[in-house]
């Protein structure tokens, strides 16, 4: 945990010359490897990489982050995304069948092989796309919450444009090659961040390491689930344009991350390079709850309540990330609005909050009242006027 103080009230990172010159060009060329190194920490086999805390947002390494690519498969993550808003919504529900069209049916590549007229329930299309990366799973689906693929589409990028995916089109629900089918690493780290937020339980069908239809057993295609118990969910992605690509997040010790790895030349390389991303930022950076919701950080003087003080806190999780090397320099401090003069709403304004490290301001967040204080009895409100005029 970061180490908090708070300030008021206390609570809780040809010879010589040609040797000469020769020297002048090495230590050159070294000083450039150490500004590039600075500058991009991360060295990887592949087109694009990000890597992000989930909580704070925070940026821990990204290379090519906002280069327009083909997505591959990661267009799947749109594709359970708009079916969870819509379940959410209650126009789709888990258990409701669907029947499979032609269309669905003879989609090519990564399949979950439900058959034409046959009837698969919403849950099983669902846990066909997520752990068999299922391209007719994708389409039926697609054709249920829709009509039609083309008019799920639009879905998909309404829900892009309304996650902030400036550099995201989608032109189909299952990513096979087309010219508008196209996203960026920092986008599919916005789209993973959503998925986690928004419906972590249905996220949490991303850790299944293998799905049985029809009798056919299929292992998710995310080896990282094996080879790490700390990563807890995340989609592949492969044609021959795109490359390999990976979306994954994992959770050590309360810091989750979200890593997304674009145009890697093997599977291999893909999964190397989330591993490095991972224990780069598990070594380097520290995520910390410093206030949980609703948690008391203090106590605020109320003048003319019902009661003569109320607790003052945050009105949302307060996570911060830092350098590991800096964890210990980061202060809190508390300011409150005074006088305070009843009536006092519940979750209403009683203060500041500052996160700093040295002289940078890292957070401020507001301070609220964690309970309402009324207005007291008329003599309790003469008295005050009285100890406030002569403060």
């Amino acid at each position: 945990m970061l180490q908090a103080t708070v300030d008021a009230p206390p609570v809780r990172r040809t010879g010589r010359r040609w040797r000469w010159a020769a020297g002048v060009v090495g230590v050159a060329a070294f000083g450039f490897a150490l500004a590039a190194s600075a500058a991009n920490p991360v060295q990887l086999n592949a087109e694009a990489w990000f890597l992000q805390d989930f909580h704070t947002g925070r940026i821990l390494a990204e290379e090519n982050a906002d280069r327009k690519m083909e997505p591959a498969s990661l267009v799947k993550l749109m594709t359970v995304y708009v079916a969870f808003a819509e379940l959410e919504a209650g126009d789709l529900a888990l258990d409701e069948m669907v029947t499979v069209s032609r269309r669905a049916w003879k989609m090519g590549g990564s399949q979950m092989f439900i058959e034409v007229g046959s009837r698969v329930s919403v849950e099983s299309l669902l846990k066909g796309i997520i752990v068999q990366s299922g391209n007719d799973a994708s389409v039926a689906l697609a054709e249920r919450v829709s009509g039609t693929e083309e008019a799920f589409v639009q879905l998909m990028n309404e829900h892009a444009a309304a996650l902030g995916m400036t550099g995201s089109s989608f032109a189909n629900s299952h990513g096979l090659p087309h010219e508008r089918n196209y996203t960026t690493a920092r986008d599919v780290a916005i789209l993973m961040r959503a998925l986690m937020r928004d419906y972590p339980e249905m996220y949490a069908w991303h850790t299944l390491e293998s799905f049985t239809y029809n009798d056919i057993k299929q292992p998710n295609r995310n080896r990282l689930l094996k080879r790490d118990p700390s990563v807890d969910g995340g989609k592949t992605g492969y044609t021959r344009a795109a490359g390999y690509c990976l979306a994954v997040s994992a959770n050590r010790e309360g810091m989750r991350v979200v890593a997304v790895v674009m145009g890697a030349p093997s599977s291999r390389e893909r999964f190397r390079a989330a591993e490095a991303l991972f224990n780069y930022g598990y070594r380097n950076f520290q995520t910390s709850l410093v206030y949980a919701e609703n948690e008391p950080i203090g106590t605020v003087r109320v003048w003319s309540g019902d009661r003569p003080s109320v607790e003052a806190g945050v009105a949302e999780d307060l996570w911060l990330t830092v350098e590991r090397r800096k964890a210990e320099r980061v202060d809190t401090r508390v300011a409150f609005d005074e006088p305070l003069i009843a009536p006092v709403p519940e979750a209403g304004r009683v203060g500041t909050l500052e996160v700093t490290l040295g002289d940078e301001k890292l957070e401020e967040r507001e301070l609220v009242a964690l309970a309402e204080v009324p207005q007291g009895p008329l003599y309790r409100r003469a008295l005050d006027w009285f100890w406030l005029l002569w403060r």
